[in-house]
């Protein structure tokens, strides 16, 4: 242990940069407390802050800066590939869609604080037609509050983190075995919840290819296309017959639903 804090404070900046670029990029390593560690090796003079606070800047807005150009290139489809990604399925495009639809680019400023948002939030700037230039703008910002915040944690209780270490050190290598393993049961946990929410809702869907039967043999039944307005403005694609109602629209225009027939939804 006591050679991972001297790593720390020899290659600190070079774990920052990973650490915090690998979370970014999607992957499920919390980059939150390797900040919070830093801010406290800052705080005694073992690491520099203004150099901290540049490299994982640099790294946060490399990431997603890369999530935005997948965006731009590939459009919405791009959000496909991050929810794929993502171990918190109930926070992925319909809530990050209506958010950025309502906010817009301001949005980038605290997305990084939202399960969810801070990944799904940059592609979708870039599926939108955003400029590059505002882009960079309101997500440095965003980023820097971001990490200022884990940073300054690390600074007012730099001294019970010592003490954290400290009582780490004297475990040895069953504190690296305690760690790996907390890590673990989170991105378990994670990933059981992202299973369960699919079981269900692949319980609830049908396939395309049965939709397009019933179509054909005259048994359609009532499809409602229940994509927000921005879906619609950047993939105009829809399936024939469909009304278009929004989820915010639902409770009021329930009436208009036939009772005859099952009622299909689809959105992104």
């Amino acid at each position: 242990m006591e050679s991972l804090i001297a790593d720390l404070v020899q290659y600190g900046l070079y774990i920052v940069f990973a650490n915090v670029f690998l979370e970014q990029i999607g992957a499920p390593i919390p980059a939150l407390p390797t900040l919070i560690v830093s801010g406290a090796l800052a705080a005694q003079g073992q690491m520099s802050l203004p150099g901290l606070l540049a490299v994982a800047l640099a790294a946060s807005v490399s990431a997603d800066t890369i999530w935005f150009l997948l965006g731009r290139w590939q459009g919405h489809r791009v959000l496909k590939t991050v929810c794929r990604l993502s171990l918190s399925p109930d926070s992925c495009v319909r809530g990050t869609e209506d958010m950025f639809e309502r906010v817009g680019m301001p949005s980038l400023l605290y997305a990084k604080f939202i399960p969810g948002y801070s990944t799904v939030a940059p592609p979708l700037a870039g599926a939108t037609g955003r400029g590059l230039g505002a882009f960079l703008l309101w997500d440095s910002f965003g980023s820097l509050l971001w990490l200022g915040s884990g940073v300054l944690l690390g600074g007012i209780f730099h001294r019970a983190i010592d003490r954290v270490v400290d009582y780490l050190e004297t475990m040895g290598f069953w504190a690296l075995v305690v760690i790996a393993m907390g890590l673990l049961l989170v991105v378990a946990a994670k990933w059981w919840q992202r299973k369960r929410f699919s079981r269900k809702l692949y319980q609830a869907r049908i396939s395309v290819a049965d939709l397009k039967r019933l179509m054909d043999s005259g048994k359609a039944p009532a499809i409602v296309d229940v994509r927000n307005h921005s879906a619609h403005i950047y993939d105009p694609r829809w399936i024939p017959g469909a009304l278009r109602i929004t989820f915010e629209e639902l409770d009021e225009k329930l009436a208009e639903l036939p009772r005859d027939r099952e009622v299909v939804l689809y959105c992104t």
